[in-house]
């Protein structure tokens, strides 16, 4: 495949030291062209989590076509949501924290920022333990007495799970460390394997079932019709948008590296439609296969390989599972909250800094402690994911609607200027901002709006896109404004 890459030569004039190192600056090299996106998305999806949360959309009682059909239906949404605030990355080429100074102002970018900084490191910490345990599987695989150092415990966790937790942390700082590039080139090798190996765990099912495999695997236990079909068909589709709500805010930290938009759309095609309906075909094949040969649905994808009478296999499997986890955990949950951070001190926090700071953080909150109280999820962390709708909704009326893609580089780096607003803030985003998530966070977490929890992300959306249009409608730049048109990636 021919590599792709594209020098941009703009340069910032005197930047404000308080907003500007060189991790954030517009990028210059643009190497991520449409496979390493491609990859980008398959290491997103291509997870135990992943795995998980598309075969059992198939247990909701609809047949697999209805599922099918929703899954379809959501994420071809979610890729026209990635659409738009891609583009804004790779026209300014610049991070997502950068992007939220547009509308929130230089110094209110942050409040975004943090906000999927704070979302991304938690999960960050759960990914990393969940995945962590694979390798505790391997270690007892080769080494039974091993299972000695599950006895003992600190702050909660049994001596075996930290090595394992450890261990998985480590491989994962290493790679953030060296830089976007590396992230790039572990995505491009960590993105297709799942494939291989999610074609070795059909034919395993396939052969032990003796291709017995009934595909509508919900409908024996919950059937839904009428009325009910069509409010959980609504559902399915919600939450493949709830699913992708925090990689959809901040894209941009990837494609702010492509060469074009033509590039990137293309990529977010074949890495979302196409790539997630590959991948949740192969997952309910597999999950309704452990039927038929275990007696009922395993949904981890870890313990089905655990299962397979042979230690090889199990080895193979487990590491192949690792690598996946890896990159999910490295594009969604540390690489965002490396440039928030980052962004919060620029003077003296640079990428790597933020990913490392991030990194101890995940320790610091005891993730495995977190995922064993549901609550602690669904309260905490269901409750920060429902800001992402109102930040998301403000971000690209502020771009397409309020400013109509013009937006001068050089004075996102300024303490002056369209950006600076009040003293760097811009109230109107900090009020449409609450007046959404005043909404969408008791929709998402009392149990009264039970029925209209899965939507909490597109109340969100709705409410704090039509709040700010409306308390900045009288802002809206005009077609002929030649300020503005003279910055940088225009």
């Amino acid at each position: 495949m021919k590599k792709v890459m594209s020098i941009f030569t703009n340069e910032l004039i005197n930047p404000s030291r308080n907003l500007y190192n060189k991790d954030l600056a517009p990028a210059k090299e643009r190497k991520w062209g449409t496979y390493s996106i491609v990859a980008m998305w398959m290491s997103d999806v291509h997870s135990v989590g992943g795995y998980t949360f598309a075969a059992g959309l198939f247990f909701m009682g609809l047949k697999a076509w209805q599922v099918l059909l929703a899954e379809l239906i959501g994420v071809y949404i979610v890729m026209c949501l990635a659409n738009l605030t891609s583009k804004v990355g790779t026209k300014l080429g610049v991070p997502y924290p950068v992007i939220s100074r547009i509308s929130f102002g230089v110094f209110g970018g942050n409040i975004p920022a943090l906000i999927r900084g704070v979302v991304a490191v938690f999960w960050y910490g759960i990914q990393t333990y969940l995945a962590s345990l694979s390798i505790v599987g391997i270690i007892l695989i080769f080494n039974p007495a091993a299972k000695s150092l599950m006895t003992g415990s600190f702050l909660g966790l049994n001596y075996l799970n930290w090595i394992g937790f450890l261990i998985m942390w480590v491989i994962e700082l290493i790679i953030i460390v060296f830089g976007m590039e590396i992230v790039r080139k572990f995505d491009n090798f960590a993105g297709p394997l799942v494939y291989i190996l999610m074609s070795f765990l059909i034919i395993y099912v396939i052969q032990a079932s003796g291709g017995h495999i009934n595909l509508n695997v919900g409908l024996a236990d919950k059937k839904v019709v009428g009325l009910n079909a069509v409010y959980t068909f609504m559902v399915a589709i919600a939450l493949v948008v709830a699913y992708f709500s925090t990689i959809i805010l901040n894209v941009c930290d990837f494609t702010r590296f492509s060469p074009n938009n033509k590039v990137v759309r293309r990529a977010n095609f074949w890495g979302l439609p196409v790539n997630f309906t590959l991948f949740s075909i192969a997952s309910v094949i597999t999950t309704a296969g452990t039927i038929v040969i275990f007696g009922s649905a395993i949904y981890d994808p870890i313990l089905l390989v655990q299962k397979i009478p042979s230690n090889s296999v199990q080895v193979i499997g487990a590491l192949g599972f690792m690598v996946a986890t890896l990159g999910i955990n490295v594009v969604a949950n540390l690489v965002s909250p490396a440039y928030d951070l980052s962004n919060l001190f620029p003077r003296h926090i640079d990428f790597k800094r933020g990913a490392i700071i991030a990194a101890i953080v995940s320790i610091i909150i005891l993730p495995w402690k977190i995922f064993e109280s549901p609550d602690v999820i669904n309260y905490f962390l269901g409750g920060l994911a429902a800001f992402l709708g109102p930040i998301f909704s403000i971000i690209v009326v502020d771009y397409y609607l309020i400013k109509k893609e013009k937006v001068a580089v050089q004075m996102l780096f300024q303490l002056n200027g369209p950006y600076w607003y009040q003293n760097g803030f811009n109230k109107n985003a900090i009020w449409a901002l609450l007046i959404g998530i005043f909404i969408s966070v008791p929709v998402a977490m009392i149990s009264e709006f039970k029925v209209l929890a899965p939507f909490s992300w597109f109340v969100g959306v709705i409410v704090s896109g039509i709040t700010y249009w409306l308390l900045m409608k009288e802002n809206i730049i005009p077609e002929n404004n030649n300020n503005i048109k003279k910055g940088i990636g225009l």
